[in-house]
């Protein structure tokens, strides 16, 4: 397996060295498993969109990195802190106006008196550049307060591995119960704790990230991408030794490991996974271990509801996938999508490249000249259908058709059939609605027709199919995208 923390942008698969190297693994039997980009939320932002790579979307997971906020009348509240020193700030006064809360002038913040036993209360409140807590935190340690309690609910806050000062985020809740407590005590007091880790069971889980780049790809449209979601917030991920991570009150602090986020942290998780499904199954293709992991993938998070992206939307297909890695049921997926390297050939075929850049995948002639079944309907685990924008409205009925061809990874026979959840504005239908496989390794084919009409606010409308194992444990599940053609090399965000 080989992992890529990196990606062009928006340029033809011929010309993206990533992409042909990655074409090439996968002739050899090794599977690409590469970044999606953090240009996120924008739509069509994403990068490594070819057909042959696993290309890995980012998400938060339910580890949070804590601080405890002790209050005087012996409430308990838990925050998130990175402060990565072993502070421990006892019995401080804590203090709240709302002159003050803002946290965004040096001159009023000056005013304070000892302001080093002191703990300041900042509401989050975004500058004119965009920059609220980075500000706020920078600004109160400037002041020389003990520490601070910054209340926000901003996903951006959660994804800044930058404490330079002790400090504690809480929400907008818990915030109201540390200013009561303030206004109401004569002498109010707090005791924080750092370097804390949790479990959030409260929160649901997984979450897509908001910088993790969004599909469609302008480098090939005819794939739904990304493929997957990992996680990719936070990751406490190793670099090189004594690396200077951050300075602490002039105090330069040096690690062999810091926390990183992004799809550069994503791509290793899926690569790794791919890794474990080799060992167990050494006889699979780079499509097959790709189509395990899609189609066994959680597109539900913790509570059972549809994973949403840290803004509070539903994640669609073309932000995460096919949903959220799992790996133990990858490793028992039941049925596989497999394509072998000449069905890439033919889809590239299909793609109306000059022999000369054919020859930067396949090269050699003989395979240019020998394109005699082109095929752009790839036997792959996810489905695309693209409108053509209008800006009168004027939608006319869309078709189109796939072929899918679903291999037996099972112990013995099996029967499976067919659940669709159908797109706003569309019929999907299936046929056959059952596949009966008579052994291991039993191949057996059905199609997929798509009928839709385009939406006249241009959204992207979802579904899904699933085969389900009779009498069995197997579930084997497909996303389904209905999109707008995007403008491939313009920039149509």
């Amino acid at each position: 397996m080989i992992s890529i923390s990196f990606s062009y942008r928006f340029i033809p698969l011929y010309e993206d060295a990533i992409s042909i190297a990655s074409f090439g693994a996968m002739m050899k039997g090794v599977l690409v498993s590469a970044s999606a980009g953090n240009r996120g939320p924008s739509w069509g932002s994403l990068g490594n969109g070819s057909p042959w790579i696993l290309c890995v979307a980012s998400g938060y997971t339910d580890r949070t990195f804590a601080g405890t906020l002790n209050l005087g009348n012996g409430l308990k509240i838990r925050g998130w802190s990175l402060f990565p020193a072993r502070a421990f700030v006892r019995d401080s006064l804590v203090i709240y106006s709302k002159t003050l809360a803002t946290c965004m002038s040096d001159e009023l913040l000056s005013q304070v008196p000892d302001p080093e036993s002191t703990i300041i209360i900042c509401d989050y409140n975004a500058d004119e550049d965009g920059f609220g807590f980075s500000s706020q935190i920078s600004h109160v340690e400037e002041a020389r307060f003990k520490a601070g309690i910054f209340i926000s609910e901003d996903p951006g806050v959660f994804r800044d591995a930058s404490f330079s000062h002790p400090g504690v985020v809480i929400d907008k809740k818990e915030g109201k119960k540390v200013i009561n407590y303030v206004k109401n005590s004569v002498a109010p007091t707090v005791t924080i704790t750092f370097q804390e880790t949790y479990v959030d069971g409260e929160r649901p889980a997984p979450v897509l990230a908001g910088s993790s780049s969004r599909g469609p790809s302008r480098s090939y449209l005819g794939i739904a991408k990304p493929d997957i979601m990992a996680p990719g917030v936070l990751i406490l991920a190793a670099v090189p030794p004594n690396l200077f991570s951050q300075s602490i009150q002039n105090i330069a602090l040096a690690t062999d490991y810091e926390l990183k986020s992004g799809t550069s942290m994503a791509a290793p998780h899926a690569a790794g996974i791919a890794a474990m499904l080799k060992g167990a199954h050494p006889e699979w293709s780079p499509s097959a271990i790709r189509s395990a992991m899609m189609t066994t993938a959680n597109h539900l998070n913790s509570a059972q509801k549809p994973i949403r992206e840290d803004d509070n939307f539903v994640a669609t297909p073309l932000d995460m996938g096919a949903g959220h890695v799992d790996p133990n049921r990858a490793l028992d997926p039941g049925l596989v999508y497999d394509a072998t390297p000449q069905d890439h050939i033919n889809l590239i075929c299909s793609m109306n490249f000059t022999e000369e850049q054919f020859k930067t995948f396949a090269r050699s002639s003989a395979s240019y000249d020998n394109c005699s079944n082109p095929s752009a309907d790839l036997n792959y685990p996810s489905f695309i259908a693209l409108y053509p924008f209008s800006l009168e409205e004027n939608f006319t009925w869309l078709e189109q058709k796939f072929r899918r061809t679903l291999t037996n990874v099972g112990k013995g026979g099996a029967t499976y059939k067919v659940q669709t959840e159908t797109p706003k504005n569309s019929i999907v239908s299936v046929s056959p609605r059952t596949l009966v496989f008579k052994e291991k390794n039993d191949k057996q084919s059905y199609t997929l027709s798509i009928r839709s009409i385009g939406d006249s606010d241009q959204s992207r409308n979802v579904g899904s199919i699933t085969w389900v194992e009779e009498n069995g444990n197997h579930s084997v599940r497909s996303p389904i995208v209905i999109s707008r053609i995007i403008d491939v090399w313009g920039s149509d965000d």
